[in-house]
């Protein structure tokens, strides 16, 4: 393909992110992952540098763009090499028109900005939301340790105890070590929170939105495979997941349970007041993983999170159900919203009077409330807001 074929085709495929993300339809990675597969004439070189081009076009926008084309637009405003590409070439876009407007640039939609902003994440805090994250990942200690792992690319510690920093891009999914569950891909700010609960051998413990199962992996190898360990979810696809990846790790203590939304205690019934202690990495706006999924602030609006506030506040109020007298309850949102964060966890200990704060000793993050925060350009890691409170 030509540079201008590639413009041209990631035009397109912004054409279907946008609508995608006005109709909450698939993200970018599995647009672009769809179109790969069934366009098996673009080489290696082409596929990376399209995914390159929606990417930098996508971050180059702040509210959601008119149309893809006005998205590429904005990205030439930026990047100088962009604009003669637009050369009505057999396979490439057509001219920039005379009066032919660009994408609003800016770190997201306007409201959005102004709550970030009245929540401490403005300038050089916010510019770092739409950089590139790192490829971390977290060894697993059910087969080994980062003092002894050897793997075929070099990897930096991190702040968390079996942290991993490789190089982006780096084709982990292919190393034996990943084959064989030595390591998985895992943010530091993730292996933190899973670190706050400090969950440990021969407890109850359960992860009350696991998803795919990325934090009760690291909750089992904090156990030693010891105890029991529940993973449960709403989302039967994504839960669904966890089973292969925990017999690649060795983690064989894994309980899951499938929930039914707004009945979720019925299938937990038999775990109230039993657990020692209570993951809830809740359902948020994701404010803090753009780095990743830089899209995604253009779905939020402020009904979609008033929504996910009240789902917050009802799964907290849960898994206060849950603790046994003495149990812990680590609160965790990826998100840098006071109203995810440190508000919400300071509703539900006024709530549930008995909760008694628990300080967390992380070796990232600044105080935020109740709680700690990480971002991506104090901590570089993705962003999260992490509490404890303990059951009387």
């Amino acid at each position: 393909m030509t540079p201008a074929a590639r413009v041209a085709t990631s035009i397109e495929l912004l054409d279907t992110i946008v609508a995608a993300a006005r109709g909450q339809g698939a993200p970018a990675d599995r647009i672009l992952a769809e179109w790969f597969r069934g366009n098996r004439f673009a080489g290696s070189k082409d596929r990376r540098a399209i995914r390159e081009l929606v990417y930098a076009a996508i971050r180059a926008c702040g509210p959601i763009p008119e149309s893809g084309r006005a998205a590429m637009l904005r990205l030439a405003e930026v990047d100088p090499a962009i604009a003669p590409l637009f050369d009505g070439s057999r396979y490439g876009p057509a001219p920039i028109g005379e009066g032919e407007t660009a994408a609003q640039g800016g770190i997201a939609p306007d409201w959005l900005t102004q709550r970030l902003a009245a929540d401490g994440i403005a300038d050089n805090e916010a510019v770092a939301l739409l950089d590139r994250a790192p490829l971390d990942l977290r060894v697993n200690t059910l087969k080994s340790d980062r003092a002894g792992i050897d793997l075929p690319e070099e990897a930096e510690p991190t702040a968390a105890p079996q942290g991993l920093r490789a190089a982006a891009g780096t084709k982990v999914e292919q190393w034996p070590a990943y084959r064989e569950g030595l390591v998985e891909i895992q943010d530091t700010g993730s292996q933190l929170a899973c670190l706050a609960l400090n969950a440990q051998p021969g407890e109850t413990v359960i992860d009350l939105c696991a998803g795919g199962g990325g934090k009760t992996l690291a909750l089992a190898a904090a156990m030693d495979n010891l105890g029991r360990l529940f993973a449960c979810d709403t989302d039967r696809g994504r839960l669904s997941k966890l089973a292969p990846r925990a017999e690649r790790a060795g983690a064989t203590m894994i309980e899951t349970r499938l929930l039914d939304p707004g009945r979720e205690m019925e299938a937990l019934q038999d775990l109230v007041g039993q657990a020692d202690a209570v993951l809830v990495d809740a359902p948020c706006s994701g404010t803090g993983t753009w780095r990743r999924n830089p899209e995604a602030r253009w779905r939020l609006t402020p009904q979609s999170l008033d929504r996910l506030l009240a789902m917050q506040a009802q799964i907290l109020d849960n898994a206060v159900r849950l603790l046994r007298p003495g149990g812990r309850l680590v609160y965790v949102v990826c998100s840098l919203l006071d109203a995810e964060g440190p508000d919400q966890f300071a509703a539900l200990r006024e709530r549930h009077s008995a909760l008694a704060l628990r300080q967390l000793a992380l070796p990232l993050g600044r105080e935020r409330g109740q709680g700690i925060r990480l971002t991506p350009h104090q901590d570089g890691t993705d962003g999260f807001f992490i509490a404890c409170a303990g059951a009387a």
